[in-house]
């Protein structure tokens, strides 16, 4: 029995919340996109929400024309101000990612994605400062200075791959940055600007990027950087698997900019991990499984003393990094493509967003935080193997005695497993269709629904003795509320047929 202090520890870290992942921005002109970008805020609440190609050809900001022998540049802002007014109208703010290169001032033709994303540097480094600086100067006019300078501003993605950054040249990405953030600063002092967004396994460009900054007296006002666990692609046909480490590996690469920058200039700095998953492919489907809910659980409950942010790529199917979706279920934690079925790492989310803000206790297998009205709220959740090589245990026991400001307490359980809150496994049991049909969406709506359960429980001297058994790859929420028993005298329900009174 863990005995859980009636005193706070602290406050619970909301990192987890601050960002999502969103693949290309562009995305957000669609509909359904919106839709599902609605239910994730209603549901969970995110601050910020970063995604690629905000210049990319098509969003049609970079326009050159030659008019009477001159070549002039003419910067629309149609679809920027489409995809940002859908953001904010869902009550979440964009986290600027400054990318790709427009094809028409790319200094090659090396892209990645099949939207055809440019990765290489600007053919006019000056040309591309009058676009930052247009850009920028354009959301400040039209959204304010104040709120602009709570956006963060990030320059580039992965440039440490060649695939993100043409032969992953690190001179020339300093170079960008330098240009970048004294462009950005140009606009406005106050506006935040960093970098560098690289992939795991290049954390030594951190030790140079800060000795760059440096030298150079460069703007950096955060420190950025993506953490994933999986291991080299497996290809089946749409698709593919991975080998997984542990997710603590994720926990690991969290502390490094902290543990890498100390004594430079960037050491204070805030980190944001603006993407972090197990599998960084939208192809795996791994992240559709109760599997991936349980395997993530810890780094939501354990990633906030870290950084101070760390964003799950991506929150929606509608997500096209392989190429247009060729299966119903595609790489976002949240929504099934088109459909708005949600997963078992959309509860994952789901449940932390309704954790209160006070910190009771944190362990390998659990959560317990304490709401301003007394409510205690706990999420456990069921160890998981990550190699594969055995399913995981059967059960898991957990005991808690826990605090609470009354002598009778309302439980409130929601469990999502192998078989409850898991649209993946109803699915593969319907036999995997390719195009539900309507009474098939409406069964995979219902099975995406955790099973809940309630109860009343006693707790003498201010204690709730809580005995959970898990499922294999569970998560569950327990809520307990104080029961205040408006029960009339004259209610018995041994006489609900009739009976008469004993």
């Amino acid at each position: 029995m863990i005995s859980v202090p009636a005193e706070p520890t602290g406050r619970l870290s909301d990192a987890w919340r601050h960002c999502v992942g969103t693949g290309r921005v562009e995305l957000a002109l669609r509909r359904d996109y919106q839709d599902s970008l609605a239910l994730l805020q209603r549901d969970i609440g995110f601050r910020y929400i970063r995604g690629h190609g905000l210049l990319s050809d098509g969003m049609g900001v970079y326009r050159p024309y030659d008019h009477e022998g001159v070549r002039h540049r003419h910067h629309s802002f149609t679809y920027v101000d489409q995809v940002v007014d859908a953001y904010l109208a869902a009550g979440i703010r964009p986290f600027l990612e400054l990318g790709f290169m427009p094809e028409e001032l790319a200094s090659g033709t090396q892209t990645i994605f099949w939207w055809r994303g440019n990765v290489t540097p600007p053919r006019s480094h000056r040309e591309w400062a009058d676009l930052v600086r247009a850009t920028l100067a354009h959301l400040v006019d039209r959204y304010g200075l104040d709120e602009v300078r709570t956006w963060p501003i990030e320059v580039w993605n992965e440039p440490n791959l060649p695939g993100f950054w043409q032969d992953a040249d690190e001179k020339a990405y300093h170079r960008l940055y330098e240009v970048t953030a004294h462009a950005v600063k140009e606009v406005d002092a106050g506006l935040q600007v960093g970098g560098p967004a690289i992939s795991p396994g290049a954390d030594d460009w951190l030790d140079r990027f800060a000795e760059f900054a440096e030298h150079r007296d460069v703007p950096v006002d955060f420190v950025s950087k993506h953490a994933y666990t999986s291991g080299p692609a497996q290809h089946v046909p749409f698709g593919v698997h991975q080998t997984l480490a542990p997710a603590s590996g994720l926990l690991d690469q969290f502390a490094t900019p902290r543990d890498r920058l100390k004594g430079t200039r960037l050491a204070e700095l805030p980190v944001h991990i603006t993407e972090f998953n197990s599998s960084y492919r939208p192809d795996n489907p791994i992240h559709d499984t109760a599997f991936h809910a349980a395997y993530l659980a810890p780094v939501l409950a354990h990633g906030g003393d870290l950084v101070d942010s760390f964003s799950y790529w991506t929150f929606s199917d509608m997500f096209e990094e392989t190429g247009v979706p060729t299966a119903l279920f595609h790489g976002g934690f949240g929504l099934l493509t088109h459909r708005q079925v949600r997963k078992p790492t959309y509860h994952l989310y789901a449940f932390m967003a309704r954790m209160g803000p006070d910190l009771l206790a944190r362990g390998d297998d659990h959560l317990v935080t304490r709401h301003p009205d007394g409510r205690v709220t706990a999420l456990a959740w069921a160890p998981v193997d990550p190699t594969g090589e055995t399913p995981g245990p059967d059960r898991h026991v957990l005991r808690l005695s826990l605090p609470v400001a009354a002598r009778e307490v309302f439980v409130r359980r929601s469990t999502v497993d192998e078989e409850h809150g898991n649209a993946y496994a109803a699915w593969r049991h319907m036999g995997s269709p390719r195009s539900p049909k309507r009474g098939q969406l409406d069964v995979l709506h219902e099975a995406a629904e955790p099973a809940r359960t309630h109860r009343r429980l006693p707790a003498p001297e201010g204690r709730a003795e809580l005995r959970l058994t898990l499922a294999r790859h569970e998560i569950t929420l327990v809520e307990l509320s104080p029961v205040t028993d408006e029960t009339p005298p004259w209610w018995d329900e041994r006489r609900l047929l009739g009976g008469a009174a004993s």
